[in-house]
């Protein structure tokens, strides 16, 4: 799973010429949206963290069972995001005051 803020044929193409390339699953830029939140701009190019959890459980077999909650959880998150900014006009607080904590 790789996530890039540009677009993903780049990293494609570094790739496809080498060995074990099958396995590799690119996420970026697709050019969706419009003006809108910041974070939005990253879930309608399917690169948010809710997006990238549920290809992860897409793509490893063994979490398909058990994952299932997760992605159904993943799923309501992304739901409860759209109708936030259209209400509010601005991302969820939990997405704005995130800080990477050690």
């Amino acid at each position: 799973m790789f996530a890039y803020h540009g677009y993903p044929w780049l990293i494609h193409r570094l790739c496809y010429r080498r060995n074990n390339h099958s396995h590799l699953h690119v996420r970026g830029y697709k050019e969706e949206g419009t003006t809108t939140t910041p974070f939005d701009m990253v879930v309608l190019n399917d690169l948010d963290r809710f997006h990238l959890v549920q290809d992860v459980i897409d793509r490893i077999p063994h979490l398909q069972n058990s994952g299932a909650y997760i992605k159904q959880i993943m799923h309501h998150k992304l739901v409860e995001h759209s109708q936030y900014i259209v209400e509010k006009g601005q991302d969820l607080p939990e997405i704005q005051n995130w800080v990477w904590q050690d």
